[in-house]
């Protein structure tokens, strides 16, 4: 649930999609559900020449068990929250 509250605070924002096929998407998140499915809208593909079917797509549905990475803007970010809510969730799990 840590990672779903955490992208539900990003939506709105540019992020980059990194897909196990190596597929780099680029936009912006739009909506994000409990299995970390993520909507994207306004897309483009970081190598275009490589994936030119991609060029007339401009919103996107991704699968979440095809994430490989989320790039986010590092001033979105941040790290102490993140830490402190890993911390409760872990002492909860232990409970």
């Amino acid at each position: 649930m840590l990672f779903y509250s955490f992208f539900k605070s990003l939506v709105g924002k540019d992020v980059v999609v990194e897909l196990k096929n190596d597929l780099c998407i680029c936009g912006t998140l739009h909506s994000v559900d409990q299995y970390l499915n993520i909507k994207l809208t306004d897309i483009s593909v970081t190598d275009p020449d490589k994936y030119p079917h991609m060029l007339s797509v401009k919103n996107c549905f991704i699968r979440g068990s095809v994430v490989r990475y989320v790039q986010l803007p590092s001033d979105e970010v941040d790290t102490q929250l993140l830490q402190d809510a890993a911390r409760k969730e872990a002492v909860v799990s232990t409970r």
